[in-house]
C-alpha cells in the first residue's frame, strides 16, 4: 500500500485561517495537495458579561465550567491563570482535553467518550449549582437546556464570535470552478454555513467529509450528501475519513 495514498487528490480545509495547518499538513503528508478556503473568522468577545464570569470563576461562584473546543481555553488562558479555574472542568473532545491540560496542569473531571456537547449533556451528572457555559455566539441551545434539566443552572456567556467568510480565496475559487476539488471538509457546523454563503460557481461533485454528527447534520440541511463522518471525532480521525472517502472514488472528467 502507498504512504501516500492522497497523491493526486484535492482537499478543500475550510478551517479558520489560524486552525487550518492542524488539518492540512497530514493530509499533506499523505499526497493530498491541500487548498485553503477559510469560511468563518473567530473574533475574540470582549464583553462584560465574559469578564464578570471569569471573574466569578476566579472567585469559585461556579461549580462546573464546560469547555466545548480548545478556543474556549484559549479564552480562559488570556484572562485568567490556571489556579483561578475554581470548579469542575468539562471538556469535549480530546483536543479540548489536552489543550487544557497544556495550560492548567491538570485533568479535566469530566471528557465524554464522544465528542459531541449531547453526548457532554448526557455525561454530565445531576446535580445543583451553576455552570459557566462560555461558547460561541452562534453554537446551539442544546446544552445549556441539558443541563438545566439535569437540576443546574448554566450561565451562558460569548467567548468569542463567528465572522462568515464574505468569498472564498481566489486559489479555492479557481479549484472549485474548474472541478478540481475531490474532497471537501468541514470542521463545525459554522464552516458549511460560510461555506454556502461564500460559494461561488462550482463543478464536479466533491466527497464531503465531516468531523462529526452535528457538522454531517447541518451538511446534509444544507443540501450535501456526506460521504464520511470521522470517527473518533478528531483531526486525526478526519485525516482518515478522507482517505477512506477518496479510497476507492474517481473524480469524474473534466469537460
Amino acid at each position: 500500500m502507498t504512504s501516500r495514498p492522497l497523491a493526486g487528490r484535492t482537499v478543500l480545509v475550510t478551517r479558520p485561517a489560524d486552525e487550518a495547518e492542524e488539518l492540512a499538513r497530514p493530509l499533506r503528508r499523505l499526497g493530498a495537495r491541500v487548498v485553503l478556503a477559510p469560511t468563518i473568522q473567530i473574533v475574540p468577545s470582549r464583553s462584560a458579561p465574559l469578564t464578570q464570569a471569569l471573574r466569578e470563576l476566579a472567585e469559585g461562584a461556579f461549580a462546573w465550567v464546560a469547555l466545548t473546543s480548545p478556543r474556549t481555553v484559549a479564552v480562559l488562558a488570556e484572562r485568567l491563570r490556571p489556579r483561578e479555574v475554581r470548579a469542575r472542568v468539562a471538556a469535549i473532545g480530546e483536543g479540548t482535553a489536552e489543550a487544557f491540560r497544556r495550560w492548567a496542569g491538570r485533568e479535566p473531571e469530566l471528557v465524554p467518550s464522544t465528542f459531541t456537547t449531547a453526548a457532554l449533556a448526557r455525561a454530565f451528572p445531576r446535580g445543583t449549582g451553576r455552570v459557566l457555559c462560555p461558547r460561541a455566539d452562534i453554537a446551539p441551545e442544546g446544552l445549556e437546556d441539558a443541563l438545566a434539566a439535569k437540576g443546574w443552572e448554566p450561565i451562558r456567556v460569548t467567548a468569542y464570535r463567528a465572522r462568515f467568510a464574505r468569498s472564498l480565496p481566489a486559489e479555492a475559487r479557481a479549484a472549485l470552478r474548474r472541478g478540481e476539488v475531490d474532497a471537501v471538509t468541514f470542521t463545525s457546523a459554522s464552516t458549511v454555513r460560510g461555506f454556502v454563503r461564500a460559494l461561488g460557481p462550482a463543478k464536479g461533485n466533491p466527497k464531503v467529509v465531516c468531523i462529526g454528527p452535528v457538522t454531517a447534520r447541518e451538511a446534509r440541511e444544507r443540501g450535501f450528501s456526506v460521504a464520511a463522518v470521522a470517527d473518533p471525532h478528531t483531526i486525526e480521525g478526519l485525516v482518515a475519513a478522507v482517505e477512506r472517502a477518496l479510497a476507492t472514488w474517481a473524480r469524474a472528467p473534466r469537460r
